[in-house]
């Protein structure tokens, strides 16, 4: 019989979440320490909508791969021979050999080979060779159709160099998902201005491990209630009380913006801002959750996104890619030490957040826990993410 969401958790404690905020308990311990719900919530949260996997940058050049596993599915990411990002399930036709080995990153491939009976693929997923099918120097069998055994496909858009993918054919089609941020975005960070973005090649990515269940990051990031106690530092120049919600009518975002963005840098040149970005909001700054997994932030000169890798219940890497307005803040020595300072913040600001995620993991660990409630004011992000989780599984 096929299981839903009551298999793992009973059905008033998702009931309450649904409730309004007042009222409301948050996500119950099972959604972040049950081992058997997590395969249920990879199917839902991340087969059924569009999640991210990697960054476009990650694979520059034709010929390009890169595997990843979505908590144990093998998947890899391809620059084909048309110059796009594709993403096929990392599986020979033949016999199921994942091809790509896990973490591999390959460069300037002309084809895709199984290891196992060295059946292989072009960068598009078509078969193209199956030695010795037939026998000894016979490639061929008469009725084999290759067409048949091409590698499977998933769907796969890309938006701000994020690779988004969606496993089944549920999602809404990807041009309709993010056209609320879209639109949001198009009065501040123009798409003249998304266009001019680059991937430094240093200073422009780091990597967090953390010790606990992904929707920790997702939920902490939404809201700004723990600035003064967690981020003192940022809290000097952008207070608790210049902080706003955002909260989204599709309910695929969530999360809160401020109006004094001013991070004193020393000795350092600061690099103009986005050409189209508004002259009366040159302090103001957005920082988005995107459902599920990713974690975006907008500024006057630079833009970041922070994918979730979600490998078990209570361990999640956080991949932080870092992007600026064109070749010569992102490449050039004159601003190398601007980059520096500017990942050196954000990777401390991400590390203080550990204490805190990590520490309700470990606290999910109590049966007296029911979920935990929620300010009516201060918490209504992370209350719209834990209602999206619910709205999803059901």
């Amino acid at each position: 019989m096929k299981q839903n969401i009551y298999h793992f958790i009973e059905k008033d404690k998702l009931d309450a979440v649904m409730n309004p905020i007042e009222s409301s308990h948050g996500l119950p311990n099972e959604c972040y320490t049950h081992k058997d719900y997590m395969a249920f919530e990879r199917n839902k949260l991340f087969g059924e909508k569009w999640t991210v996997i990697g960054v476009a940058s990650s694979v520059p050049n034709i010929g390009d791969i890169k595997s990843f596993s979505l908590q144990g599915m093998p998947l890899m990411i391809i620059r084909s021979t048309d110059n796009q990002v594709k993403v096929f399930h990392n599986v020979c036709s033949h016999r199921g050999l994942q091809i790509v080995k896990d973490n591999d990153i390959l460069h300037n491939q002309k084809l895709l080979r199984c290891p196992y009976h060295s059946w292989s693929y072009d960068l598009n997923g078509k078969l193209i060779s199956t030695p010795h099918i037939g026998g000894l120097n016979k490639h061929n069998v008469e009725n084999f159709n290759k067409k048949n055994c091409a590698l499977k496909e998933v769907n796969t858009s890309v938006w701000l160099d994020l690779i988004f993918i969606n496993l089944s054919d549920k999602a809404i089609d990807f041009n309709q998902f993010i056209e609320p941020l879209k639109k949001r975005w198009d009065l501040l960070f123009t798409e003249k201005d998304q266009k001019m973005i680059r991937r430094p090649n240093d200073y422009g990515y780091f990597k967090i491990e953390t010790k606990c269940n992904w929707k920790f990051a997702i939920e902490n990031y939404c809201e700004s209630y723990h600035l003064p106690w967690v981020h003192p530092e940022l809290n000097k120049y952008s207070k608790l009380s210049d902080h706003h919600h955002i909260m989204s009518d599709s309910n695929i975002f969530a999360g809160q913006d401020t109006i004094v963005y001013d991070p004193q840098f020393k000795n350092v040149k600061k690099p103009s801002c986005f050409p189209n970005w508004p002259s009366d909001k040159l302090l103001y700054a957005e920082y988005i959750a995107l459902f599920p997994n990713v974690m975006l932030g907008i500024h006057k000169d630079h833009y970041f996104a922070c994918w979730l890798e979600p490998v078990n219940t209570d361990y999640t890497i956080e991949h932080m890619e870092i992007y600026y307005a064109g070749d010569d803040v992102a490449f050039s020595d004159d601003y190398a030490h601007y980059r520096k300072s500017n990942m050196e913040l954000w990777k401390t600001v991400f590390s203080e957040d550990l204490s805190s995620i990590e520490g309700m993991q470990k606290g999910r660990q109590s049966p007296a826990f029911n979920g935990g409630v929620f300010s009516p004011i201060m918490d209504n992000p992370s209350h719209q993410f834990h209602k999206w989780v619910v709205s999803s599984l059901i």
